[in-house]
């Protein structure tokens, strides 16, 4: 019996190497006054930027750019919003890493206000959205959080009562969602491995969630059947391949829709107090916690017998995908979800994804981390010790 379910909207997505040149011919029909948000220097290194403001000129486009470098703040999203208010603003286009989309998304969201967008913030704030926004054209340039086809921007005020929380509403969808694989070609293998990383927890959590239909199974091990033969060639010999690059993008794309119809598991569920927490990339903690909450999950499935089977068959699912083998009957089981963890245990190690010491986390700021942790739609539940642990051997 396939189980009830809903399944939430996705931008017009335009996939494909070369498709950064469509973007000139879009522009004009959203208007002639443009606001780029952009990251650091790696767009202009890249030689991109400097293609894009050239086709704008060549255009006759009015544009602006501002620059966000690492995790979207309250007072950035601010400032730019109370700098742009008056400016007539027709399109708000963001370029970059998961920083910038959710950057760029917010910043779309609170031009239209007159106040903060922590009044607005899930957790944080009283009051609602209502989805009036700038139109938004969202384009990676890293694979990881797959916030180009998400309804919610992730702000982080980082501190010792710091958050991570989200702007949420169906209409922060961005408009549309423009994938170029050239875009992440220059993409550091440092980057690229937790970025990776961040995408394929995503798709596990959402593949092994209790809110899991056959659609975004589906969606799901599609995106991990891609990334699973190109994380690493993405990281090394294989950086340079725009087909390689291509894989990990569809990866994660598919890795930001299934998560906004299935959810995500635990180990989200610790990456927002972490990163609050902490001055941490978001990918890190993701990849560096993936391992050992999938090692608990499967280890409290097996704890459950015949309630827990369901979720150790998917797990297995993944640990056959993983190393090449079809699942074979209920024997292979124990073999295929002890697969999944080696594997992911031995990408933690090739691609070289940090401990949680080496950001300052020790064992005393473990309970305050577990109290604001969340399960969200883990497979299983988790007491307090079995999420302690799976940080304590990160540490």
């Amino acid at each position: 019996m396939i189980q009830n379910f809903n399944f939430a909207s996705i931008p017009h997505i335009i996939f494909g190497a070369g498709k950064l040149n469509e973007l000139y011919e879009i522009v004009p029909k959203f208007g002639n006054n443009v606001l780029f948000v952009i990251g650091g220097s790696s767009l202009e290194r890249s030689g991109k930027w400097k293609e894009i403001s050239s086709s704008m000129e060549n255009k006759s486009i009015t544009y602006t750019s501002v620059s966000v470098k690492g995790e979207p703040s309250p007072p950035i999203v601010d400032q730019i919003a109370e700098n742009f208010r008056n400016k007539n603003i027709d399109l708000i286009i963001g370029i970059g890493g998961g920083s910038v989309t959710d950057a760029g998304k917010a910043i779309s969201a609170m031009i239209p206000k007159e106040d903060s967008i922590k009044n607005y913030l899930e957790g944080v704030g009283t009051k609602i959205h209502d989805g009036k926004k700038i139109p938004y054209i969202a384009i990676p340039t890293t694979s990881g959080t797959g916030s180009e086809a998400t309804k919610n921007a992730v702000i982080s005020d980082i501190g010792s009562e710091g958050f991570k929380k989200s702007l949420r509403h169906d209409n922060l969808i961005p408009n549309i969602a423009l994938i170029d694989p050239e875009l992440m070609i220059s993409c550091p293998p440092s980057i690229t491995g937790a970025c990776g990383m961040d995408a394929f927890t995503q798709l596990l959590e959402a593949y092994v969630s209790t809110k899991a239909s056959p659609m975004t199974d589906a969606l799901a091990y599609s995106g991990m059947e891609y990334m699973n033969k190109n994380m690493i060639p993405a990281c090394f010999g294989g950086a340079s391949d725009v087909n390689v690059r291509a894989a990990m993008a569809y990866g994660s794309l598919m890795s930001g829709i299934t998560l906004a119809n299935a959810g995500l598991g635990i180990v989200h569920g610790l990456a927002s107090p972490i990163g609050g927490f902490f001055d941490i990339p978001h990918g890190v903690v993701c990849g560096t916690l993936l391992a050992e909450a999938t090692r608990m999950n499967i280890k409290k499935l097996k704890e459950l017998s015949v309630a827990g089977k369901a979720g150790l068959k998917k797990h297995a699912n993944i640990g056959a995908l993983l190393s090449g083998n079809k699942l074979n009957g209920e024997g292979k089981i124990d073999e295929n979800c002890s697969i999944l963890i080696s594997t992911l245990e031995k990408w933690t190690e090739e691609l070289k994804i940090d401990r949680l010491g080496k950001y300052g986390i020790t064992s005393e700021h473990i309970e305050k981390i577990v109290k604001k942790a969340g399960l969200k739609n883990n497979p299983v539940n988790l007491n307090d010790k079995d999420i302690e642990t799976i940080i304590l051997n990160r540490l």
